[in-house]
This record gives structure tokens, sequence and C-alpha cells, in this order.
């Protein structure tokens, strides 16, 4: 990723797990690496807008010294394609919802999945899930510093 693009949004469902996650936690290595990159998230789903994450992914962000509390959840619409320089999905439904907003070709080419092959399993059902995609996006954060 070229260094001038500075503004990345992280996109789920309802914006409470895997974006909060993935907004956190790249935030926090690009903030560890002084790069002044502006990293945030939202939602495609509108349930749980101006909520904190959900407790699951509060806590295992925590307990890797990333406190994500004061994230609020907001829904995703095409108006933040002007905001972001790239826009990051935790899986291929959010990808076609997002691509589905897209105004022109500027707005389209901004949309990536956060794995580049595969997506990001929703942790919401399952607590268990919750350290296994934290480790998961952190990895994936890591591939996107570097780059």
């Amino acid at each position: 990723m070229d260094m001038e693009k500075k503004k990345i949004l992280m996109v789920c469902l309802g914006n409470i797990c895997r974006s909060p996650l993935a907004h956190g936690i790249l935030q926090h290595m690009a903030d560890e690496c002084g790069l002044g990159w502006e990293i945030d998230s939202a939602g495609t789903g509108n349930w749980h807008v101006g909520q904190q994450p959900d407790k699951r992914s509060i806590r295992v962000a925590e307990s890797h010294g990333i406190d994500i509390s004061g994230q609020r959840a907001q829904h995703f619409n095409a108006a933040l394609f002007d905001e972001y320089d790239l826009i990051y999905t935790m899986d291929r439904n959010n990808y076609k919802d997002v691509l589905r907003l897209a105004r022109n070709e500027t707005d389209r080419k901004k949309v990536q999945l956060f794995l580049p092959d595969g997506e990001v399993p929703d942790p919401y059902w399952d607590d268990n899930e919750f350290e296994p995609v934290f480790l998961l996006i952190e990895e994936r954060c890591k591939d996107i510093i570097r780059k």
C-alpha cells in the first residue's frame, strides 16, 4: 500500500465484532510505527449504530493491550467512499454490499477483501472464536503495515 494512503475503513456486518478489532489493531500498529494513518470502521447493517463494540471484542483486544472501548458503531453509506482511501471488508457478503453502494469506478477501486484469499469468520455466535479471529486479523494487519 502506498504511504500516501492514510485513511482506511474496516467493514463487517454489524460493526461490533470483526471490524472494530481490525480498526483497533491496525490503528495501534500504525501508531506504534508513527505512520499517521487514520483507521475507522463501519457495518453494512444498522442494528448497532452508536453502540460500543461487543464486550467480547473489547475483552480480547484488551488482553492484547489494545483499547477499542471508545469506538462506536456506524452504518456504512456511500458518502464514506469520499472519506477513505481504502475500504477493507471482512467477508464476501460485506464486499458485495459495499460495492452495491459504489457510485463509480473510483469508489469500486477502493474496496478489497481484508483477507485477499478468504474471509474473517464472524465470532458473534461463539465465544471461543474471538481469540482466533483476533490473531487472524492481527496477522493480516502486520502484512498491511509491512506493505
